[in-house]
């Protein structure tokens, strides 16, 4: 009996073609939300998903056929990985398939912001000619923290070497890095808070990683810190970096993830705390698309097939 697929977001082409090529049956229908996957889970073999579907328990003991479960990108905080595996599920990611394009979307984002492009852009456009009040700051000669070494904080680490940076970095898991990273130096979480003039976060979301940029992690950072997240929103707390924005302890932010990445669902506090950070002029922002880049939706479906193809489902 052939083996059925369902594909619920947009992907390359690559990766429903080599499903087929394997001898699955695929379901392309990026319509699927979790209500209506909780009637029709039953029906699959395999599930690929991104971010909008969550795969709890519930819906995965729905799930009585699945022999796999791919996740395009990096994040399972969506995926009850242990009940999974539990129930002999295998679990994909592909984050080596958009690990470089967060990687240049962030330090896009951190040079823009030293060298204050949106503002004078903006004020170009409008007719002002404001030269001196945009003078940047260069990143050579700062120290750069990077909290998290996996795959993109890795990509991010090599980005920098020719930057003339003092890189220091904090990754409770990782005892050793690769040869192309010996000018990253190791350091404790507390080193990476105190001496670093940017930080950047590269972490799973988990309960040991939510809200680790709090109030507390703030006052003990340098005056006029930097805080870059690429990663996920719930890993900074919004109002402790407003706070600390007015106050000028936090000199400016990068920001790719948000606490809540749905504006049509904020509540009239939500709407008036976004509303206060999207004033600063020294935060730059993008709606979650530092891994969303023409190649990196070829690089996600190849990674993810291949992994399929190794697992051997088909």
């Amino acid at each position: 009996m052939l083996k059925r697929v369902l594909i619920t977001d947009k992907v390359h082409q690559i990766l429903p073609k080599g499903l087929e090529e394997l001898g699955f049956i695929v379901d392309y229908d990026t319509s699927v939300d979790n209500h209506r996957l909780d009637e029709i889970i039953h029906n699959y073999d395999g599930i690929i998903i991104n971010s909008k579907i969550i795969l709890d328990q519930g819906r995965i003991d729905k799930g009585t056929n699945l022999l796999f479960i791919g996740r395009l990108g990096s994040g399972l905080e969506i995926i009850d990985v242990n009940y999974a595996k539990s129930k002999g599920i295998a679990v994909y990611n592909s984050p080596e398939g958009n690990r470089n394009a967060v990687s240049e979307h962030e330090f896009a984002m951190i040079l823009g912001l030293l060298n204050n492009l949106v503002r004078s852009d903006s004020e170009v456009r409008n007719f002002q000619w404001n030269r001196e009040k945009n003078r940047g700051v260069e990143l050579s000669g700062k120290t750069i923290g990077i909290i998290g070494m996996g795959h993109t904080g890795t990509s991010f680490a090599e980005k920098l070497s020719p930057w003339r940076l003092n890189v220091i970095s904090y990754d409770k898991y990782r005892e050793q890095y690769p040869a192309s990273l010996r000018f990253v130096k190791k350091v404790d979480l507390d080193t990476v808070i105190r001496e670093s003039d940017i930080i950047s976060i590269h972490l799973p979301l988990t309960e040991e990683t939510k809200y680790l940029v709090n109030q507390e992690f703030l006052s003990r950072c340098k005056d006029g810190v930097i805080i870059s997240n690429t990663s996920r929103g719930q890993q900074v707390d919004t109002k402790a970096l407003i706070k600390a924005l007015v106050s000028k302890k936090v000199g400016g932010a990068c920001l790719d993830v948000f606490e809540n990445e749905k504006p049509e669902t904020y509540s009239e506090e939500e709407k008036k705390m976004y509303e206060r950070l999207y004033s600063f002029e020294n935060v730059i922002l993008s709606p979650h698309i530092a891994g969303w880049t023409n190649e990196s939706l070829v690089l996600i479906a190849s990674v993810l097939l291949n992994k399929i193809k190794a697992g051997k489902h088909c």
